[in-house]
C-alpha cells in the first residue's frame, strides 16, 4: 500500500478497529509548527465514546493475538521496522514540522525507535516461563509468563516517535493490544504516524488504536479506562501523579518516567575539552526539550571560570533559528506557556543574584519577529544556586545554569539535592573518584566521561524518587507487560490432613 507521512497528509481521522474516521463529536485539533507559528495539520479530537470503542476492540483483538506463534509477532515488529527506515526522511520532515526538531534531532529520533522495533522483535522468544520444585510430593509447578492484555500508552511531545514506539512496541511484541494516546502537541508523530506503521506492515484490526485529543477531554477516560490492564506514561511528574492516581484506581500495571533534574558533575582533574563537548551537546539538543537532559552543571571551583567562559563561547556560537534549516542546532521550544516559564525561571535567578553569561531572551525567525518567536537563545547562568527557581526546577529548555563546589562530597549533596532522580553524568580525571561520584549519586542512570542522554533498548532505564516508578527496555518492560501464572500438577496421589 501507498504509504505518505508528510505534514500534508491526511490526518483528519482516528484509528480504531483498523478503520480511519472521524471522532465521534466531529472536532478537529489544530496542529501548529513551533517555527513558523503557523497551523500545519489538523487531528481529530475523540470523546469518551470513542476512547471506549478503542478499548472494546483492543480487548477483542488481544485475545486472538496473544494466540499468535512469536515468529508472527516478530515478523510484525520487522516489518515495521522496516518501512520506518524506509520513510525516514519523510519522518525526519514530519518531526521538524511538528515537534520543532532540529535535522539532528530527527535522525536521532528514527534511530532510537529503529533501536527500539529491533530490541522489541527479540521479545516473543524470550518470553519464558520456568519450573519450580514443589515441597508437596508428587507435584510440579510450572509458572506461566503470559500478555497482561491491553496497554495503555500516553506519551509525550518532545521525542513523540520514540518514547511511543518504546511503550507500544514491546507491548505488542509481548501479545498485549495497545490503545496510544498521543500528546496533544504532537498527535501525529506521537500516534497516527505509528497507526500508518503498523496497518502497513499488516497488523490486525484493533491490535493498535489511536485516540488523539486534549488531556483534559478524554485524559481521565483512557488512563482509568476499565479495559485499561497496565498504564505506561511518559511526561512530567506533575501529570504523571495524576495519571497514577487514576490508573490506581483500576489497579492497573503502571510504568511511569516522569521529570529529571539532571546534573553534570565535573572535577577538577577533568578533561574539560571532552566535558564541555558533552556538555553543549547534553544541554542543547533538542533545545534542552529531554527529560533526560543536563538540568545543571556541577563544576569544581578551581576550574569553574573557565568552563563558564568556554560553555558560554560554544553556546553562542550554536546555529539557532527554523527547524526547517538543516544547519540550525538550536530550533524553537514547543509553546508559548513553555516559553514563558522557562525565561521566568531565568529572569527570577537573576534577581537572586545569578549571571546570564550568553542569551536570556529569543531569536527572531523568518515570518516571525522576536517577541512571538518560540526559539529561545542558548542561555548559560553563572554564579548560581541549588535553589535558585532555573537550577531547583526542570526548566526543559536551551538553559545552563552553573554551580560551583568544593569538594566531591559537597558536588554529590548538590546533585542529589532534588526531588527527581532520572539521569545524571560525571567527568573526571580518575576513573575511581568518578564512580564513587556516580555510586553515590541518587538517579536511576549514571554516565561516566558522557552526559546524560542515553537510551539504548536493551539496557533498563528507570527512575528514582519522583522521576517515576517502573522501568522501561529490555527485560524490565518485558517483566511489566506480562504476569506470571502459577499451574500446579498434581502426578502423585495427595494425602490430606482430613
Amino acid at each position: 500500500m501507498s504509504l505518505d507521512l508528510s505534514i500534508d497528509s491526511d490526518w483528519t481521522d482516528l484509528y480504531i478497529d483498523g478503520e480511519w474516521r472521524p471522532a465521534a463529536g466531529g472536532d478537529t485539533i489544530a496542529v501548529q509548527d513551533p517555527s513558523t507559528r503557523e497551523s500545519v495539520a489538523g487531528v481529530p479530537a475523540a470523546t469518551e465514546d470513542d476512547v471506549d470503542d478503542a478499548y472494546e476492540v483492543a480487548a477483542a483483538a488481544q485475545a486472538e493475538w496473544a494466540e499468535q506463534p512469536p515468529a508472527r509477532r516478530t515478523e510484525l515488529l520487522q516489518e515495521v521496522a522496516r518501512l520506518l527506515d524506509d520513510h525516514e526522511a519523510e519522518i525526519v520532515d514530519l518531526l521538524a514540522a511538528e515537534a520543532g526538531g532540529t535535522t539532528v534531532m530527527g535522525h536521532t529520533s528514527v534511530a532510537i525507535t529503529a533501536d527500539h522495533l529491533r530490541e522489541a522483535a527479540t521479545l516473543p522468544n524470550r518470553m519464558a516461563g520456568e519450573h519450580k520444585q514443589s515441597n508437596v510430593p508428587g507435584k510440579e509447578n510450572v509458572v506461566k509468563r503470559e500478555p497482561v492484555g491491553v496497554v495503555t500508552a500516553i506519551t509525550p511531545w518532545n521525542f513523540p516517535v520514540n518514547l511511543a514506539m518504546r511503550a507500544v512496541a514491546p507491548a505488542i511484541a509481548l501479545g498485549n493490544a495497545v490503545v496510544l494516546k498521543p500528546a496533544s502537541n504532537t498527535p501525529i508523530a506521537g500516534g497516527l504516524l505509528l497507526a500508518k506503521l503498523f496497518e502497513a506492515a499488516g497488523a490486525p484490526d484493533g491490535l493498535l488504536n489511536v485516540v488523539t485529543g486534549n488531556g483534559s477531554d478524554i485524559g481521565d477516560a483512557v488512563a482509568g479506562h476499565d479495559e485499561s490492564d497496565a498504564v505506561t506514561f511518559t511526561g512530567s511528574t506533575p501529570v504523571g501523579r495524576q495519571v497514577a492516581a487514576t490508573a490506581a484506581e483500576n489497579l492497573s500495571v503502571q510504568a511511569m518516567e516522569l521529570g529529571g533534574n539532571n546534573a553534570h558533575v565535573v572535577t577538577a582533574d577533568a578533561d574539560l575539552d571532552a566535558a564541555l563537548d558533552a556538555a553543549t551537546f547534553g544541554s542543547f539538543v533538542h533545545q534542552g526539550q529531554v527529560c533526560i537532559s543536563i538540568n545543571r552543571h556541577v563544576v569544581h571551583e578551581s576550574v569553574y571560570d573557565e568552563y563558564v567562559e568556554r560553555l558560554a563561547e560554544r553556546a553562542a556560537d550554536l546555529p539557532t533559528g527554523s527547524a526547517h534549516d538543516p544547519e540550525t542546532v538550536v530550533g524553537p521550544i514547543i509553546e508559548d506557556s513553555q516559553r514563558e516559564e522557562m525565561l521566568g525561571y531565568v529572569d527570577e535567578s537573576v534577581d537572586a543574584g545569578a549571571t546570564i553569561e550568553t542569551g536570556g531572551g529569543t531569536v527572531a525567525v523568518d515570518g516571525v519577529d522576536e517577541g512571538d518567536s518560540l526559539v529561545v537563545e542558548p542561555t548559560v547562568l553563572s554564579g548560581v544556586e541549588n535553589w535558585m527557581p532555573v537550577a531547583a526546577n526542570e526548566h526543559f529548555g536551551p538553559v545552563a545554569p552553573v554551580i560551583p563546589f568544593s569538594d566531591v562530597g559537597e558536588a554529590v549533596e548538590i546533585a542529589n539535592d532534588t526531588e527527581y532522580g532520572l539521569s545524571g553524568s560525571v567527568h573526571a580525571g580518575d576513573l575511581d573518584t568518578a564512580m564513587d561520584i556516580a555510586d553515590a549519586m541518587d538517579t536511576g542512570h549514571v554516565h561516566i566521561n558522557d552526559q546524560p542522554i542515553n537510551d539504548e533498548a536493551h539496557v533498563p532505564f528507570s527512575g528514582t524518587n519522583a522521576s517515576g516508578m517502573g522501568g522501561y527496555n529490555s527485560d524490565t518492560i518485558l517483566q511489566e507487560l506480562t504476569e506470571t501464572k502459577w499451574v500446579s500438577i498434581q502426578r502423585e496421589d495427595r494425602e490430606y490432613p482430613f
